[in-house]
C-alpha cells in the first residue's frame, strides 16, 4: 500500500449541509475537482464554487425522485479502483472512469425521521441507498480513498491535507474507514430495528444494537477495566442527555448509579409531590416524597444516613437553593434533576467535586423499549420493566383491609421495590423508605437486613423505636413461605404488598391474618437481577 496519496477529485453528497461551504472552498482552493448531487451541488454553486454534477459523469440524469443517481460504474469504479493495479487502471482508461480520491457523505436523516414520529411511508423514503453503497466502497478502498461521514471530521481532513501538501496518510484513511463502516452499521441497525417494531416482530432472527460515543471513561467498574459511554440516540431524558454544570468527569459507576437514581425518582409525578431518591451501588438507600424537595431530601436521607455518604441524589423537580444547601452538608457524588435555579448552581459551585446534571425532563416510567444484558456467547434481550399498578389493580386477600393511608404507603413501597435488586424488601412509612433490604439470596435475610438498618437509624436519630413500627412493607416477588412475612411483622410492619402467585399463598395469607396484617396482591412481580 502507498502511504501518502493525493486528493485531486472529490464527491460531496450530504444531507446535513453544516460546514459544507467552508469545506468546498478549502478543497477548491487546493485545486480539488468537485463532483456533487442535487441539493449539495446547488448549495456549492450558490456559494460560487465550480461543481460538476454526477449526472454529467454518469451520462444518466438523477431519476425516480433521486433514488437513482450514484449507483453507476462511473462512480463506483472511481471509488473502488486500485490505483496500483495495472488491470484496474487499464479498465478505468478504457471506460473513461476518473478516480475519486475523497468521498464526503452523510446519510438521509432516517433516525431523526423516526424520532419525530413520521409515518411508515415517510420513514421508508428516508432510507438511504446510494449513500451507504458509496461509503462501503470508499471505505473498502481506503488504501487510496478518503471517506468522511461526520461533519466533525472536516477539520481533521483539512489538517491532513495541510500537513501533507495535499495528501493524506494511510493511517488517517484507515481511521476514516473504521468510522464509515460503524456509521453504516449503526444506520442499518436503526432501519432493521424500526422495521421489527413497525411489523411487530418481537424476536427477529438478528437483532443489532448501535451507539455513538459520548465520552471515553477513565476506567470501568474497576481501574484495570477500559470503558466508554455510548448513547443510543433514543433521546430518553437521563444521564445520556444531561448537561453537566460542574465537577469532574463522570465515572462508569457514577453513570450507572445516576441512571438508576433518575429512573427511580421518575416514578413519582412532580405534579403530585416533590420526590428524592438517594442511590448507592445501584440500590436506593433512601426514597421519599414531600411538599418540597427539601422535605423529601431530609426524609430520604434519614432512611440510611451512613449509606447516603458518597451517594447519588436524584430529584423529580428543579433543584432549589434550600435543597442545595442541605445536600452540600455531606459528601455527594452526583445530583441529577430536571433543572436547577441559578442560586442552587452558585451554592454547588463551592463544591468542586460535586457534579450537577440537569435534563430538562423526566424519563417516562411507562414508556417501552428494550433492555439487554451480555452473557457468555450472547445477549439476553427483553422489554423494559415498565409495569405498574394502580389502586384499583390491588386485590385485598386478608380479612383486614388496608386503610387509605396504608394503601398510599403500599403503592409507594411497590414503586421503590421495582428499583431494588432482588430479593427486595422495602419498609415505608409516610411515603418515605425507613428500611431497604437488597440483593440477598434469601427473602428472609432481606427483611432482616432492612429491619436492622431501621433499628440503627432510630438509634442514630434518637428515636424511641424504629420507624418500621407501623410501616408498610413491599416484596418484589411472592413470599414462598410465611417466614419472610413473619420477619416483616416482627419488624413492626402492619400491611403488606406482594405479587402473590405462590403455591403456598393460602398458607401465607393465613399467617398474615393470624398476625393481624392487611395484605394486598398486585399480580405482578418486579425481579431486578
Amino acid at each position: 500500500m502507498t502511504d501518502l496519496h493525493p486528493v485531486r477529485r472529490a464527491l460531496l453528497s450530504v444531507s446535513d449541509k453544516t460546514g459544507l461551504i467552508d469545506l468546498g472552498k478549502a478543497l477548491a482552493d487546493r485545486g480539488v475537482e468537485l463532483l456533487s448531487t442535487g441539493g449539495t451541488a446547488k448549495a456549492l454553486r450558490d456559494a460560487g464554487l465550480a461543481v460538476k454534477d454526477v449526472s454529467e459523469v454518469t451520462g444518466f440524469p438523477e431519476m425516480m425522485d433521486g433514488r437513482v443517481k450514484t449507483l453507476h460504474p462511473m462512480v463506483h469504479g472511481g471509488l473502488l479502483a486500485l490505483r496500483d493495479n495495472d488491470a484496474h487502471v487499464a479498465a478505468m482508461q478504457e471506460h473513461g472512469i476518473g478516480p475519486i480520491d475523497l468521498l464526503v457523505v452523510n446519510l438521509y436523516p432516517f433516525e431523526e425521521t423516526v424520532a419525530k414520529g413520521a409515518g411508515y411511508d415517510e420513514c421508508i423514503e428516508n432510507i438511504d441507498i446510494g449513500g451507504p453503497a458509496m461509503i462501503r466502497a470508499a471505505a473498502k478502498n481506503h488504501a487510496f480513498v478518503n471517506v468522511v461521514v461526520d461533519v466533525e471530521d472536516y477539520s481533521a481532513l483539512l489538517d491532513q491535507l495541510e500537513e501533507n501538501y495535499g495528501k493524506t496518510s494511510l493511517g488517517f484513511r484507515q481511521w476514516l474507514a473504521q468510522k464509515a463502516y460503524a456509521r453504516t452499521g449503526a444506520y442499518d441497525a436503526a432501519v432493521s430495528n424500526w422495521l421489527a417494531d413497525a411489523l411487530q416482530i418481537d424476536t427477529p432472527k438478528r437483532r443489532v444494537f448501535a451507539g455513538e460515543l459520548k465520552q471515553p471513561l477513565r476506567y470501568g467498574e474497576n481501574s484495570h477495566q477500559q470503558a466508554a459511554f455510548y448513547v443510543d440516540g433514543s433521546g430518553r431524558p437521563g444521564v445520556a442527555t444531561a448537561v453537566q454544570h460542574q465537577g469532574k468527569e463522570l465515572s462508569y459507576n457514577n453513570i450507572n448509579d445516576t441512571d438508576a437514581a433518575f429512573e427511580l425518582v421518575a416514578e413519582f409525578d412532580p405534579r403530585d409531590s416533590a420526590a428524592c431518591a438517594i442511590i448507592k451501588h445501584a440500590n436506593p438507600c433512601g426514597v421519599a416524597t414531600g411538599a418540597t424537595l427539601l422535605e423529601a431530601y431530609k426524609a430520604a436521607f434519614d432512611c440510611d444516613r451512613t449509606s447516603a455518604f458518597g451517594g447519588i441524589v436524584a430529584l423529580n423537580r428543579p433543584l432549589d437553593a434550600e435543597t442545595a444547601r442541605e445536600i452540600t452538608g455531606i459528601f455527594t457524588e452526583v445530583v441529577i434533576a430536571p433543572g436547577a435555579t441559578d442560586e442552587a448552581k452558585a451554592i454547588f459551585a463551592a463544591k468542586k467535586n460535586l457534579r450537577l446534571l440537569t435534563t430538562e425532563a423526566l424519563p417516562d416510567p411507562r414508556a417501552g423499549g428494550l433492555a439487554f444484558r451480555q452473557v457468555a456467547g450472547g445477549l439476553l434481550v427483553q422489554d423494559k420493566d415498565n409495569g405498574h399498578v394502580e389502586m384499583d389493580d390491588l386485590k385485598v386477600v386478608t380479612k383486614l383491609a388496608p386503610t387509605p393511608e396504608q394503601m398510599r404507603d403500599l403503592l409507594f413501597a411497590w414503586k421503590v421495590a421495582k428499583h431494588v435488586k432482588s430479593n427486595a424488601i422495602v419498609y415505608v412509612k409516610n411515603e418515605a423508605t425507613v428500611g431497604v433490604g437488597a440483593g440477598q439470596m434469601s427473602r428472609v435475610d432481606s427483611a432482616l437486613i432492612a429491619a436492622k438498618k431501621a433499628e440503627r437509624m432510630a438509634e442514630a436519630l434518637g428515636l424511641p423505636q424504629p420507624l418500621t413500627i407501623g410501616s408498610a412493607v413491599a416484596s418484589d416477588a411472592f413470599f414462598p413461605f410465611p417466614d419472610g412475612l413473619m420477619e416483616a411483622a416482627a419488624a413492626g410492619a402492619t400491611c403488606v404488598i406482594q405479587p402473590g402467585g405462590s403455591m403456598r399463598d393460602d398458607e401465607v395469607i393465613a399467617a398474615a391474618d393470624e398476625a393481624g396484617l392487611a395484605m394486598v396482591f398486585t399480580g405482578m412481580r418486579h425481579f431486578r437481577h
